[in-house]
């Protein structure tokens, strides 16, 4: 495909806020997909739930960009996740995939939405312990997502025995404490407390929960991805290829 470069300001993005990266005044931005795969022909284990192609999401629409209900990522980023799903099979569990590479158009959906504060369709969902107006000064929707960049994924576990989502206690994009993997316990020694505390509405999770959650961050984090603090189900390829690159092409699969 034919390159495009250019240079754009930055508004980019959503939940996934990058607290501790400086925001660039301008990036590159690229049409180019050629260093992506479709991630169910490197990891054909995987199962897909492409939540913004559909409308079960925060914002209750199919998002812009998403032309099909498939999975894309940098080469890099498929062939280190091949790695995770090999392990976890053996552990009796598949990956499922909710969201990876997010094109230019998604960001602007989702900037344009959180802008609109009547629209809350979507509230009771995935934010009901909080205004709308909240978003964007707590950054749940704010100015930079690794999913632009191609090798930053959500994603979950699934249990092949009982053929069902692992219990996570919590879904996909819940805008609250209750997605921090240092939730009701600690993620560097994986100990549980049960401290709910930081829920404003007095909401937990149990041990074998937070347990759940601990077994998908120590496969990533052995196979070269790195875990985002606000989010357990986030996760970015530590050494991904295009940290400075913003692609544009819409979520279709890419026949190669």
């Amino acid at each position: 495909m034919k390159k495009l470069f250019i240079l754009i300001s930055v508004i980019v993005l959503l939940a996934g806020c990058r607290k501790s990266e400086p925001v660039a005044s301008v990036v590159n931005a690229t049409e180019d997909n050629s260093q992506f795969v479709t991630l169910t022909d490197v990891v054909p284990d995987a199962i897909l739930e492409i939540r913004y192609f559909g409308t079960y999401n925060f914002v209750g629409d199919r998002i812009d960009g998403y032309l099909e209900p498939t999975a894309l990522l940098t080469r890099q980023a498929a062939d280190s996740l091949k790695a995770v799903s090999d392990d976890v099979i053996k552990l009796g569990y598949r990956l499922k995939i909710y969201d990876a590479y997010r094109p230019q158009k998604a960001v602007d959906h989702f900037m344009r939405w959180g802008k609109d504060i009547a629209d809350t369709r979507m509230k009771t969902y995935f934010y009901p312990d909080l205004d709308k107006k909240v978003l964007f000064p707590q950054e749940y929707i704010c100015e930079k997502s690794g999913h632009t960049r191609g090798s930053t994924l959500d994603l979950t576990l699934f249990d092949m025995a009982t053929e069902k989502e692992l219990d996570m206690g919590g879904t996909f994009d819940w805008f609250g404490p209750e997605s921090h993997p240092d939730f009701c316990g600690n993620p560097e020694t994986q100990e549980f407390s049960g401290d709910n505390s930081k829920s404003p509405a007095g909401r937990s999770i149990t041990q074998e929960q937070f347990k759940n959650r601990m077994i998908l961050r120590q496969a990533m984090l052995r196979h070269g991805f790195k875990p985002f603090d606000t989010e357990w189900w986030h996760f970015t390829l530590k050494d991904e290829p295009f940290p400075d690159t913003y692609f544009t092409f819409p979520v279709k699969k890419i026949d190669k």
